[in-house]
């Protein structure tokens, strides 16, 4: 089975950077990552994610930079 597929679920997944990825719903999600409570077809899961995923940035370097822009 392809991890690819058009054909089988996958959850998304978050890490602590408060990054997305989606993964296959029939594997263990890796350490590190925590489900949001979406598990449905590829284009689905990739939709929620442009939907929700609006910062790229890593939580850290967004703390860092509105630190440094609340310091001046």
């Amino acid at each position: 089975m392809s991890i690819d597929s058009d054909t089988i679920d996958f959850h998304v997944v978050i890490n602590d950077e408060q990054q997305y990825s989606i993964w296959p719903a029939y594997r263990p999600v890796p350490a590190g990552w925590n489900t949001v409570g979406v598990t449905a077809p590829r284009a689905q899961c990739l939709a929620y994610i442009e939907a929700h995923w609006t910062d790229m940035r890593p939580a850290s370097l967004r703390a860092q930079m509105d630190a440094a822009a609340s310091s001046h």
